[in-house]
């Protein structure tokens, strides 16, 4: 396969007024719904399905300039999981001390839903090795998909969405403690936001929350993620489980990079070689092709609020 890489037009390390009419890819292939994680001095990044991997995988040393990886990180699901591999979608790995381990969303065999599986791995690269039966799996709300980590102190959870659009039940994101290396629920899950704005569409998905201000900022995309509708949005919390307050206006959209990036979504937040926070999402690409591309943009954080730096703040005050 091969190297696709592409560069910013504009540096990432300062803000830049004119950054929404510029930005252009960081990867330019399918790579939708990336999770990115920094091992050493190298960034991995993990995408839903390709056409010849369960997961893609991608590294890079600045969050710039990227190289595709040829090894399907999860070569085989649990043996709860049917086996197709479009199904396959959403990754998220994390390190634990002594391994990694890797969410991935699957369809369930038994309850015929989409639930969140869990693969432990020495390496970063893989092979993760998944457990036999799925960590998250509400088949009565809709199944549940977009598995992400979040870490405070000695305590490990993990956010996920109830796909209930799946089945015209309410979608909301839930936040539940695992063990340290993830791979068991600790305790019962609780909600921490639902669909309840106008712009959010039909439902609230893929959850990353982060610390920043001393606040808990839960980022997540809403709304139809086939076009140019998708968004990410923000809420704060002053403690973990809530209550999270939304933003008004959604954080990215079609419309905030004046149609340059179509749909962004999918996002994660994470740290620069700069020691500068990143947020990478992915966006459908702008040929009318069938594909959702890798993007980057500096982030700053006002008194816990998300803001994107390219010169317009997106935020207002409460």
């Amino acid at each position: 396969m091969a190297a696709a890489t592409c560069a910013l037009a504009v540096s990432l390390l300062a803000p830049a007024p004119a950054r929404a009419a510029a930005m252009t890819p960081v990867l330019d292939r399918n790579f939708p719904d990336p999770d990115v994680v920094k091992v050493g001095r190298t960034y991995h990044a993990y995408a839903t399905h390709g056409e010849t991997a369960n997961i893609q995988h991608a590294t890079s040393a600045d969050l710039v300039h990227w190289q595709p990886v040829d090894t399907d990180p999860l070569p085989r699901l649990g043996a709860w999981a049917e086996p197709e591999r479009s199904l396959v979608w959403a990754p998220e790995v994390f390190a634990h001390g002594s391994g990694f381990t890797l969410y991935y969303t699957a369809r369930d065999r038994a309850g015929g839903r989409q639930c969140i599986g869990a693969a432990r791995s020495e390496s970063p690269d893989g092979p993760f090795t998944p457990a036999a039966e799925p960590l998250v799996c509400p088949t009565d709300r809709g199944g549940a998909i977009d598995a992400s980590s979040f870490t405070e102190g000695h305590r490990r959870y993990v956010l996920w969405k109830n796909d209930g659009n799946c089945c015209g039940i309410a979608t909301r994101i839930h936040l539940q403690p695992v063990s340290w290396d993830g791979t068991r629920t600790t305790g019962g899950a609780v909600t921490l936001i639902e669909r309840d704005l106008p712009w959010e569409g039909d439902l609230v998905e893929a959850p990353t929350l982060v610390r920043r201000d001393g606040r808990y900022v839960l980022l997540y995309s809403a709304d139809f993620y086939r076009d140019h509708r998708y968004k990410t949005g923000y809420a704060v919390a002053d403690r973990l489980t809530g209550p999270y307050k939304k933003g008004p206006e959604p954080l990215l959209s079609s419309a905030s990079f004046g149609g340059a990036v179509r749909g962004p979504g999918g996002q994660d937040v994470v740290t620069g070689p700069d020691g500068r926070d990143r947020i990478l999402f992915h966006g459908w690409s702008p040929d009318g092709s069938d594909r959702r591309l890798l993007y980057a943009a500096g982030l700053r954080f006002t008194e816990g609020r998300p803001v994107l730096e390219d010169g317009t703040d997106r935020t207002r005050r409460d």
